[in-house]
């Protein structure tokens, strides 16, 4: 009965802890002190443990000498040692004193497969093991509670016609803009509310969702909380962390902001673009945290998991080159398998559209951040690796005792059930701000109630619409009426969760409760030395990766070198005589303007570097002449060299004076040309910011500097107002210097017997004839003159990077004029008219509904056939045991694999038929786009084999390709031409030249309407993330641009991906509407809501590997896939496992 007593009680026992250690993995509020949490003296003189402790003394005396002698050091040295376990090469596992400061890609590796093996499950244990440690000697996580108080944004724009940049709109704008700071005419812009009045708290330890429709504001939101609110921008109100104004700390320092733009640099691997930001950012108060925590166990006489305690030490360093934190990061993103491969761009081909969005947000959590602010952050990533990186965050924020808001696009069901709060905005209101688990609870106090089979997260954004909010309305007994924005505002500020918010505002945050080190007050995380360092060790990767440009660059002037000693070579060059100078000035301005314009290159350069030098300086990585400086130096050597490769090839050949001190005269005139002349282009690029302006500037300025020069027209010719330009232009005194390096060599020392010139000497002669300076002495001070405009130059670099921000203000609004409206209220019947409401484009500035609005339903899809100007074929694909293979990449050979291929797709097999839309599903590595490009003809490399037969015929490829199209993710298009003029361009392009203008004119009016973008027709394309069309607008005319080749099959490469539920219903309505022409139409999806999926009507799934685990038609509520499903895994009914099918 004892034994059953005791046992009980150990269930007990045991079931308690279990129940403690699971509230702590869920809040991360509550300390726990178990056994292993004791000091190592206490377990062993344990009463009952003699045996322990005889053989953990035996095993672990050797441990215990190694860690005493670490604690008898001193404190500075001992925050850098640590013992880690290692295999010898016998087997035996040994633990070794290490320094955590020149820990080894081996040590690295082995730490962190010893922490976190299997990211799933060893993630969260690891962050307990953290916590404990602190918890265990009573030291306080800084927590941060950020609050905001009637909070309202909004911002200027043009109306109409008004936005497009055209030539008129530009003059008119100037002039107005002018008269309107001299208060002579008011101002002609529209106010543009893009918050109205909100308030929230925003706590530690809470995951927070923020969604909302497009155009809500959430974006505008997040960047005003983070402290980073676009410049043009009126911002009103309060925003406070624990009680403190923004002005009273650095908030970029304090949080994180996570851009839904992924902006790095393409040449630099993912590993070294996060050791790079882990540098640059510092460790903030992780080092101040380990040394009072060490001082604390020391005092104890505990002794700290060996593991746990040399990471960190190893995340508590600043500056170092390659951080621990680094490879926690890859590992936690999933990144460690791509972590050595270049991160890529428009010309290189590097990592996948998820990866980069994965790395962006690796990008700041390498950093010291306690705040994060997440915009965005699942674009491109399928539903399974979303649902594991939101929990991980979710286990960051619990245990550690973060303050993390995430916006998402489309949550998954059960990536929204990880999230504590909600947060809902709509038209710049907060409509819900609360716990997860009264939303739906609001909205049913209101009338509106979520269906069975809709995710939460899709009704939460759509329920505010005006075109779907009626089908929600539950409440039979009342008639429906909509329901504003501003009145949801006004009852949630009635409802229970929001008067407790409210209340909660009305006290004020005690001070006193923050935790000293909670709140970052300097600006950089590392010394100025230290950002230097970083920056020109970046710098100097950044050169090597683009070696090939600068050798070119080098070949080039040596070419140019060639080719011009050509012209003179074996040729008499006759001095001494007025008449031969003429030559002379000839080849000394030729060589001045090679010199000089194998420098331009910068100006291209620099650019391209612009938009990552942006986003870091506002995240306050590094200051401008961090940035500026190692380029500065750097291109000093480059200089150097293609100066003297032009003067060695050219010099003696062209005949100059023999002297070698005048050899090294022009060689040292051509390096500070050189100098200048990049100097020059850097800062045209910091003041243009933009290729198109930087080059024109720079041609400007190119044409003013030569011919004021002092050789196209000599000073004496100038006219005396503009003789100042003279001075002003560099070019003078470099022409001035070549000259008088020449023509004043001992054999232009013929006495002049030309009585029209006072000069005594030919040579002084002819620096007078081109009004050259003829004193020897200023040959030094044009030599000076050059490196000050060098130096002058560099500065003026260095304040344009610091005080110039993008581009970014310019807007396109609502195209609301005249012709517009005709072309819709033709396009339109009667009833759809009045039915359907306008749509406006979107802005820069948040705010203005981007949704199109549309009552066409999806269910009345099948009944209307639509009859369109051009006839087309349908066709049916079919394709049988398609392999694809791609040449082993290097580095899988480097590992030891002997293959000499990677096979891609594995014996694909399917059929994609007319009037039938096809989903190709699967999880990121699929094969999923691999596929579409095989089957489209778009691989240029790799081979395939297998069967591709179109109705029957095999396909051709040059055929068919004009009967087929292909939507890419990227959606490019020129931004600087309107909706209309995209289409008309490409339906020019590529319909058959016996198509009348007439009817092209029609066709592509009857896409317009297909798709939904008439109302858009004459809006500015823009550049994404800046100005013009919003992200689903550009998906709609990317299909649009498609159409009209008038295809009868068309490959869509994830058309959803990037939107919210909203703006992909539209998108995948414009995708509907195609497939009901008749047209055989194949789409790729990552994240699918439950509408979404069940509007395709068949399914092709593939696996990780390329192969193919289902293929064939959805049925009714995707009952036939489920059935499929359950047979195969012998399981229950699965309930709604829609998402789970890419796992």
């Amino acid at each position: 009965m004892s034994a059953t007593i005791s046992k009980d009680e150990l269930n007990k026992s045991l079931s308690r802890r279990s129940m403690s250690r699971s509230r702590r993995m869920s809040f991360g509020s509550t300390s726990v002190r178990s056994w292993a949490s004791a000091s190592v003296t206490e377990v062993l003189t344990a009463p009952g443990g003699d045996v322990f402790q005889r053989n953990g003394r035996e095993n672990d005396d050797e441990d215990e000498l190694k860690w005493a002698a670490i604690e008898r050091l001193p404190t500075y040295d001992r925050l850098r040692k640590g013992i880690l376990k290692q295999t010898l090469d016998d087997g035996k596992i040994v633990h070794q004193e290490v320094d955590v400061t020149n820990l080894g890609l081996q040590d690295k590796k082995q730490l962190m497969e010893s922490i976190l093996r299997i990211v799933e499950e060893d993630n969260e244990r690891f962050l307990l093991r953290l916590r404990d440690r602190t918890d265990r000697v009573g030291i306080d996580i800084p927590k941060i509670e950020v609050r905001y108080e009637h909070l309202s944004i909004e911002g200027d724009t043009y109306d109409g016609s008004r936005a497009l940049p055209t030539l008129w709109n530009a003059t008119i704008n100037f002039v107005e803009g002018a008269l309107e700071k001299i208060k002579l005419v008011p101002s002609k812009k529209r106010a543009v509310k893009i918050l109205r009045d909100v308030s929230g708290i925003i706590k530690p330890s809470r995951m927070i969702l923020l969604l909302g429709p497009p155009g809500g504001g959430k974006t505008t939101l997040l960047k005003s909380l983070a402290g980073v609110p676009d410049k043009d921008l009126r911002v009103a109100g309060k925003i406070s962390y624990c009680g403190h104004e923004l002005s009273y700390f650095i908030p970029q320092r304090t949080c994180a902001y996570i851009s839904q733009h992924d902006l790095h640099h393409g040449e630099m691997t993912v590993r070294e673009t996060l050791d790079f930001a882990g540098r640059s950012l510092g460790v903030g108060t992780r080092y101040d945290l380990l040394t009072e925590l060490s001082r604390r166990e020391k005092e104890l006489g505990i002794k700290p998991d060996p593991e746990i305690d040399a990471f960190m030490k190893a995340i508590a360093v600043a500056g170092q080159e390659s951080s621990l934190v680094t490879d926690y990061v890859l590992k936690l993103l999933g990144l460690d398998i791509c972590a050595d491969i270049m991160v890529g761009d428009q010309m290189r081909r590097g990592i996948s559209g998820g990866q980069k969005k994965r790395l962006t947000t690796g990008e700041m959590l390498v950093g010291p951040a306690k705040v994060f602010f997440m915009d965005e952050i699942s674009t491109g990533l399928d539903s399974s690796t979303t649902f594991q990186i939101v929990k991980y965050m979710r286990q960051m924020v619990h245990i550690m005792d973060v303050t993390m808001i995430i916006s998402l696009l489309q949550p998954a069901p059960e990536t929204f059930e990880l999230f504590d709060d909600i947060i809902l905005l709509s038209e710049g209101r907060i409509v819900y701000q609360g716990p997860r688990e009264n939303v739906l609870e609001f909205f049913e106090s209101v009338g509106f109630k979520c269906p069975e089979r809709k995710g939460i997260a899709d009704f939460l954004q759509e329920v505010t619409s005006l075109k779907d909010q009626e089908q929600y309305w539950f409440r039979e007994n009342q008639p429906y009426r909509f329901i504003t924005v501003a009145e949801f505002a006004e009852r949630f500020s009635n409802f229970r969760v929001g008067r407790e918010l409210l209340d909660e505002l009305e006290v004020a945050y005690d001070k006193s409760k923050a935790h000293p080190a909670a709140l970052v007050t300097e600006k950089y995380g590392i010394s100025n030395m230290e950002l230097f360092k970083a920056c020109l060790s970046r710098e100097w990767l950044l050169i090597k990766r683009n070696s090939f440009l600068y050798m070119f660059k080098t070949f080039q002037i040596t070419v140019m070198s060639i080719i011009t000693f050509t012209v003179f070579f074996r040729t008499e060059m006759k001095v001494g005589q007025i008449a031969d100078g003429g030559k002379f000035y000839g080849a000394l301005f030729f060589s001045l303007i090679n010199v000089m314009f194998n420098g331009a290159a910068e100006l291209a350069m620099i650019i391209f570097r612009l938009p990552v030098f942006f986003k870091q300086r506002d995240s306050l990585f590094y200051p401008a002449w961090a940035f500026a400086l190692p380029i500065w130096l750097l291109r000093i050597p480059l200089s150097f060299m293609e100066s003297l490769i032009w003067v060695v090839l050219t010099y003696y050949t062209i005949g100059f004076a023999p002297a070698a001190s005048r050899f090294f005269r022009q060689f040292l005139v051509f390096f500070a040309l050189h100098q200048m002349a990049l100097s020059l282009f850097r800062f045209i690029a910091a003041i243009g910011r933009t290729l198109v302006v930087a080059s024109t500037i720079g041609t400007f300025s190119l044409l003013i500097v030569f011919v004021l020069g002092g050789f196209i027209v000599a000073k004496d010719d100038l006219e005396p107002w503009i003789k100042w330009g003279y001075y002003a232009s560099p070019m003078s005194y470099a022409q001035n210097a070549i000259a008088i390096n020449e023509f004043l060599d001992t054999r232009w020392s013929t006495h002049n017997n030309d009585t029209s010139f006072s000069e005594e000497t030919v040579g002084k002669v002819l620096l007078k004839s081109r009004s050259m300076y003829s004193d020897d002495y200023m040959f030094w001070i044009c030599i000076i003159a050059l490196f000050a405009f060098s130096f002058l130059f560099n500065l003026c670099f260095i304040l344009a990077l610091t005080y110039l921000n993008p581009f970014a203000d310019s807007t396109s609004v609502s195209m609301d004029d005249d012709k517009s409206k005709k072309n819709e209220q033709r396009n339109r019947s009667p009833k759809e008219s009045t039915e359907k409401s306008s749509a406006s484009t979107t802005a820069t500035f948040e705010g203005i509904d981007m949704a199109v609005r549309n009552n066409s339903s999806i269910d009345k899809r099948a009944s209307k056939k639509r009859g369109m100007v051009l006839p087309f074929q349908p066709l049916s694909l079919a394709f049988n045991h398609v392999n694809y293979y791609v040449d082993m990449p290097e580095e899988m050979k480097s590992q030891g694999i002997e293959e000499t291929r990677l096979q891609l797709l594995r014996d694909v097999s399917g059929t994609f038929r007319p009037g039938v839309l096809t989903a190709l599903v699967g999880v990121s590595g699929a094969g999923k786009t691999t596929l579409m490009d095989v089957l489209a003809g778009r691989k240029t490399g790799g081979y395939t084999d297998g069967s591709i037969i179109i109705s029957g015929y095999l396909k051709n490829q040059s055929t068919f390709a004009r009967i087929s199209g292909y939507c890419e993710q990227n959606d490019i298009h020129s931004p600087h031409v309107t909706v209309y003029e995209s289409l008309i361009y490409s339906a020019w392009l590529r319909l058959s030249p016996d198509v009348k203008k007439e009817t092209r004119k029609n066709f592509v009016e009857e896409v317009m309407e297909l798709v939904e973008l008439n109302p858009l027709q004459n809006c500015l394309v823009g550049l994404p993330g800046v100005d013009g069309l919003s992200t689903e607008q550009r998906k709609r005319l990317t299909i649009a641009v498609e159409l009209v080749a008038n295809p009868s099959i068309i490959f869509m490469d994830e058309p959803t991906s990037g939107l919210d539920a909203r703006a992909a219903a539209i998108v995948m309505r414009t995708v509907r509407n195609t497939v009901d022409t008749g047209r055989t139409v194949v789409c790729t999806i990552h994240q699918p809501s439950i509408d979404i999926f069940e509007a395709f009507d068949e399914l092709l799934l593939m696996k990780r590997g390329g192969q193919v685990i289902y293929a064939g038609p959805l049925g009714h509520h995707s009952r036939l896939l489920i059935e499929y499903f359950q047979v195969c895994i012998i399981s229950a009914k699965i309930f709604n496992l829609f998402q789970e099918f890419q796992q």
